[in-house]
């Protein structure tokens, strides 16, 4: 009886933690997927009570869309271009306040992460202000050395605004995942190193045949968690800095053109597709990325 007491208060304690849990999932999460999905097969402005059923024909007009294909296209660019751009500076950083023992390594880390605790709105209005043709630091900037005014309208440019969105959101990034780095690093036994220097192996070796085997976890880890935050959460600095895909719908992602469709333009069934097709594309990209990743873990004795 008392085993069998113990086992049901066991049970009963870990139930207190899933089932909350596991409601706020159902509730905030599978509930409006199962809701976007419904509404994609339907006609609906969002605001009218009458809706059409269309069964397909939302996923048929998008294939026809080249505002989307150029928002999937923008969404890989912005997931290439922060991968690379975080991981190496974050794990350059990472490795230079570790290994190299700088002085004051507490206070860099301090610098690096301060991005990550500003919101989003206000990174989006920072580097308004640095892109500014008439008052941005850029400007300002390159003044110093051309001798004249300059006044280039960084945002203003079809074929390369796309671009500018690079260095914000890169600049946001850097500093959470040097701390994941950092983390890793730390952990990996001393004695390692020290071997590593006995036989005479420099600091690229060491990184190469110690540091990065080890923290091969963490930086997979977070390439999936950057590939899936982009493809989530661009539309909120697209918004901001091109005011939702401007100059001519060139730097939409998917999902500032689905807000621009179901809640400006009052397509919802359509922007309920969009949705699920981000849905689609974020679990493929996923999935497809843990296999080429796949790497058997090497334990630290």
């Amino acid at each position: 009886m008392k085993t069998s007491s113990k086992t049901w208060k066991r049970n009963m304690f870990i139930a207190s933690f899933i089932i909350p849990t596991f409601l706020f999932f159902c509730v905030f999460t599978l509930y409006p997927v199962i809701q976007a999905l419904q509404k994609s097969f339907y006609d609906w402005s969002g605001m009218s009570e009458n809706s059409e059923f269309i069964g397909l024909d939302n996923f048929k007009e998008m294939f026809k869309d080249p505002i989307i294909w150029r928002s999937i296209g923008n969404d890989y660019f912005l997931v290439a271009g922060k991968v690379i751009g975080i991981m190496l500076l974050a794990t350059f950083f990472a490795v230079a306040l570790t290994r190299f023992q700088l002085k004051s390594s507490g206070f860099f880390r301090a610098i690096f992460f301060i991005p990550n605790v500003i919101s989003v709105v206000v990174i989006g209005v920072l580097w308004n202000f640095i892109y500014n043709p008439q008052i941005g630091f850029l400007n300002a900037f390159l003044s110093l050395f051309t001798g004249s005014k300059v006044d280039i309208a960084w945002l203003g440019f079809p074929q390369h605004t796309i671009w500018m969105l690079l260095p914000p959101t890169i600049w946001a990034g850097i500093g959470f995942y040097m701390i994941l780095m950092i983390a890793a690093i730390v952990n990996i036994p001393a004695s390692y190193y020290e071997a590593a220097n006995i036989d005479g192996a420099g600091q690229w070796s060491q990184f190469r045949n110690i540091t990065m085997p080890l923290i091969w976890e963490q930086i997979k880890v977070s390439i999936i968690n950057i590939v899936i935050t982009t493809l989530n959460g661009s539309f909120v600095i697209v918004q901001l800095m091109t005011n939702g895909g401007q100059p001519d719908n060139t730097t939409h992602v998917m999902g500032s053109y689905l807000y621009r469709m179901a809640f400006q333009q009052y397509h919802f069934g359509y922007g309920a597709a969009i949705g699920v097709a981000i849905l689609i594309i974020s679990l493929v990209t996923t999935l497809i990325l843990q296999r080429i990743m796949r790497q058997e873990t090497i334990e630290m004795h």
